[in-house]
């Protein structure tokens, strides 16, 4: 499940990594390159938590390798049309594809990890490997044969359909997880909930802003070209899997909220390196940034399921859907400030999610665990 979550995962930040090769062939603008971001996260984002609501109630595991083919879909054909609406259109359904595969297969995580964190760290360390292995595949394949070339990015995508086939193949072969309403035995905090996922979409709105922009901010203040910013791209999605791998061992003896809190205040000062230091040390704050957004990423899907253990589908959906998704609401306008101003002063928000994250966390409790169920056996 974790290597089928970077193949899915890869697409994601496939759309990040395409945006500086739209601006150079197609010569667009801040603000239309956004706009790709934006079809491609927002259909995510509204359509995941719908998403986790079917899968609350019915077990989908076909709904995995579907969405993986959509996801790698959309980004293969995003090169070929030359009009911007196709473009729009082709990451869009990359996007539903995305948020087709993510509830489900955290649902079936956590059953799979019987609730540890250190053991849905890794499955949340495998979407992170894909949105680091984005950037050189896109620049390997785009770069040598130009925006045409790609249908060939949409190899990994059948490498993903095939794992999940396997898996669902193997699950059903077995037992298939009942839905999580039936499984659980405590209360929905929807308070709590609600807070939680108000520090996910500023967190979101941080990682996406950057993804989109900073392989062009890092190319711009560094006077490099077009190596400088997809490794700057690395960089970012790359900390990810030392972060989150590091934050489910950090909760097992700090506590999930006390490490997650302390995560936005690394990620503000980390924001801030970004946009005042110069030259080649921007690398190590870009560094920095990727370490304190995704230490507290599989904390999150965690703190969510047990926050609402009667809907863990749909708690999946909006916190592990929202944190890659509904950020992409916000690129627009940064791209917009950044066409009326500069790239660097477009950029300086991003300062302010952070802090709204901390608050919206201060003095949040701890919820209990809700034990999972075992699985139930399969109705032949």
């Amino acid at each position: 499940m974790s290597v089928a979550h970077a193949c899915v995962d890869l697409y994601q930040g496939a759309v990040a990594a395409l945006v500086p090769f739209f601006v150079a062939e197609r010569a667009y603008s801040y603000a239309a390159a956004s706009g790709i971001v934006l079809a491609a996260s927002l259909l995510s984002s509204v359509a995941q938590p719908l998403f986790g609501l079917l899968t609350d109630r019915w077990a989908m595991p076909w709904l995995l390798p579907l969405g993986v083919a959509a996801a790698g879909a959309g980004v293969a054909v995003s090169g070929v049309g030359g009009s911007y609406p196709f473009t729009l259109a082709a990451v869009a359904v990359s996007g539903i594809g995305v948020a087709a595969y993510h509830p489900e297969a955290a649902r079936a995580a956590r059953v799979a990890s019987d609730g540890r964190h250190t053991a849905m760290g890794w499955f949340a360390l495998g979407g992170n490997v894909g949105f680091a292995l984005a950037p050189p595949l896109v620049a390997a394949v785009v770069a040598t044969w130009g925006l045409r070339a790609s249908p060939l990015l949409g190899l990994p995508a059948l490498a993903g359909v095939a794992l999940c086939v396997a898996g669902v193949r193997s699950t059903t072969a077995r037992a298939v997880p009942a839905p999580a309403a039936a499984e659980a035995t405590g209360r929905d905090d929807w308070p709590a909930f609600l807070r939680l996922s108000g520090a996910v979409v500023c967190r979101s709105i941080v990682f996406v802003g950057l993804s989109a922009f900073v392989s062009l901010y890092v190319r711009e203040r560094t006077g490099g070209g077009e190596a400088s910013g997809t490794a700057a791209l690395c960089v970012l999605y790359a900390g990810g899997a030392a972060g989150t791998l590091a934050g489910s061992r950090l909760a097992e003896r700090h506590g999930r909220l006390t490490v997650v809190r302390r995560s936005y205040g690394v990620t503000l000062l980390a924001v801030a390196g970004v946009l005042l230091v110069p030259g080649w040390p921007l690398y190590l704050f870009v560094a920095l940034v990727s370490a304190g957004l995704y230490v507290p990423f599989s904390l999150h899907v965690t703190l969510g399921q047990d926050c609402l253990p009667r809907r863990v589908g749909t708690a999946s959906g909006v916190t592990l859907g929202l944190t890659v998704s509904v950020g992409g609401a916000a690129a627009p306008a940064i791209g917009a400030l950044a066409d009326a101003t500069s790239l660097r002063i477009g950029l300086l928000p991003l300062l302010l999610p952070p802090v709204a994250a901390w608050f919206l966390l201060r003095g949040l409790r701890e919820p209990a665990p809700d034990p999972v169920a075992p699985v139930a056996p399969v109705k032949r």
